[in-house]
């Protein structure tokens, strides 16, 4: 996969006027998962489900919100970046990549929902399937024609995000996925039932932010935000008279 260094470049210096960066409050021996959906794309423009098809790239929108997104998290000490092999995710991460001078490390199970039949269509004529509404109402008992069932997808996403934070205990990482994947991992995380999950909202080049403790503590600490975030401030040492 080829990519211009001069087009992120060009998005990547022409960022100013960010809002002052806000701190994330998490315990010292929390893995923090950041994930980020990806950037703006003619096919989303279109309502079209690109799904895994090749070559659907970011538009002129798409990078500048990548570029904005790998800005406001400039601060933050990122140790690795993951992503789904999808190319509009790629050039995402390329950005938070450069940003923090790291390779991307693509996970196929960061990827998107297998669409099977549905890959490619418009949205508008999906909607007008008697099983669109299994997909809104009931998409734990859902599977595509051909394709994942949206179960299997959120088993195999939430178990990269937990090997993820074992290969990183007590590090900040990024991950850069699809909306529908962040959302389930979402619900799964705050204890929503995956029939629920489209109730949350990810939007293009959004942030949303995991903590999990080594023992099985989680915290969410954001959810499609469009802030600047800092890393915590370190612990203040005790007075004397404190520990007396």
């Amino acid at each position: 996969m080829v990519f211009k260094w001069s087009t992120f470049q060009h998005f990547s210096q022409t960022l100013t006027g960010f809002p002052p960066p806000i701190e994330l409050c998490y315990h010292s021996s929390m893995s923090m998962i950041v994930l980020v959906r990806h950037g703006e794309n003619d096919w989303v423009k279109k309502n079209r489900l690109a799904g895994w098809i090749p070559g659907v790239h970011l538009n002129e929108n798409g990078h500048r919100q990548a570029a904005e997104a790998a800005q406001r998290l400039a601060d933050l000490p990122i140790k690795a970046v993951y992503s789904s092999p999808v190319t509009r995710c790629v050039e995402t991460a390329v950005y938070m990549a450069n940003q923090h001078h790291l390779d991307i490390i693509e996970r196929d199970d960061l990827g998107e929902v297998r669409y099977g039949k549905w890959e490619g269509k418009k949205i508008k004529k999906l909607a007008r399937k008697k099983s669109w509404h299994a997909v809104q109402h009931t998409p734990s008992r859902f599977q595509f024609p051909q394709g994942e069932s949206l179960h299997e997808v959120q088993f195999r996403a939430v178990q990269a995000l937990e090997q993820i934070s074992k290969q990183h205990q007590k590090e900040t990482v990024v991950v850069v996925s699809h909306a529908d994947l962040i959302k389930m991992v979402l619900a799964h995380y705050l204890g929503v039932h995956l029939d629920l999950f489209q109730r949350i909202v990810v939007s293009p080049a959004s942030i949303s932010v995991l903590a999990l403790l080594d023992n099985g503590m989680v915290r969410v600490l954001r959810v499609n935000d469009s802030g600047s975030l800092q890393a915590p401030s370190p612990p203040k040492e005790k007075a004397k008279d404190e520990e007396e």
